[in-house]
Formats: C-alpha cells, sequence, structure tokens
C-alpha cells in the first residue's frame, strides 16, 4: 500500500553533518519526498508535537533539545512508507538498534537519536498536517516507480 509518512533529522543529526547520508538511505530505499524542508522548531510547535509525552519526566529536555537547532522535516511516499521509515531508523536507544539502521549507525543514547519518524497512520497525517502546509506537498511521479512498484 502506497502511503505518505513524516521523517525528521533532528538538530544533533543536522549538527554532525548527516543529513545527506539520511536522504539518501530514504531515497535509495526507493521513497520518493514529497516535501523537505529546513527550519528551526517553534516551542509552541514541539509542545504540540509531543503533546503525548506532556508529564514524564524527559518532555521539558526534548523540548529543550527539539527546539535547540535546526531540523530537517520530510515528507515521504512510498510502499507501507511508515513501517519502511521505522525499519529503516532502528530502535529508539541507539546502543539496541540493528546495526545498519540509521540509530545505529550515527546514534549514541535515546536523547541524541538523530531521527524521528511516524510510527502510525494517524501519528503519520498529525504530524504531517503540523509541520507542512498542502501546497508544500508535491505530487508528481518518478521515472522509476514503475521499476518499484507493482501496479
Amino acid at each position: 500500500m502506497i502511503e505518505k509518512t513524516f521523517a525528521m533529522v533532528k538538530p544533533d543529526g543536522v549538527q554532525r553533518g548527516l543529513v545527506g547520508k539520511i536522504v539518501q538511505r530514504f531515497e535509495e530505499r526507493g521513497l520518493k519526498i514529497c516535501g523537505m524542508k529546513l527550519m528551526r522548531i517553534p516551542k509552541e510547535l514541539a509542545e504540540r508535537h509531543y503533546e503525548e509525552h506532556k508529564g514524564k519526566t524527559f518532555y521539558d529536555p526534548l523540548l529543550s533539545y527539539i527546539t535547540s537547532g535546526p531540523v530537517v522535516c520530510m515528507v515521504l511516499e512510498g510502499e507501507n512508507a511508515i513501517t519502511t521509515v521505522r525499519t529503516m531508523m532502528g530502535k529508539t536507544n541507539p546502543q539496541d538498534a540493528v546495526p545498519g539502521t540509521i540509530r545505529a549507525d550515527f546514534g549514541q543514547v535515546t536523547g541524541r537519536n538523530i531521527v524521528h519518524g511516524s510510527d502510525s497512520p494517524e501519528s503519520a497525517k498529525r504530524e504531517i498536517k503540523l509541520f507542512f502546509n498542502d501546497y508544500e506537498i508535491q505530487k508528481y511521479d518518478k521515472i522509476d516507480e514503475s521499476w518499484l512498484f507493482e501496479r
């Protein structure tokens, strides 16, 4: 099933110069970039994005971290994109992530784990809407789609 998901290279990934390598992995996997932007997340947006974690011990440090520097936000599209991106990212704690995943290859600790990706169709829809306007999401056909997907 072709679906869209939200992914973000977090401030540590941007600061460490990993954006290109991460985007390359998504593209090489066959995911289509439908939207992408560099931004610094305002506190109010960060609070809405992480509202499910409000009241948890890591909430305030998480808000401080995610607003500390620029991030790269993306809308990715592809076959089972949500599961694909989550698998490519690896477990939340990089030390538990399978080698070859983004977090295992580049991350060190949970609080600096390089990337975020939506964990369900509902969160993908909500997060895309939080970070992108309709006109920022592009619809187009790539020339390799017939080679990537059975239709």
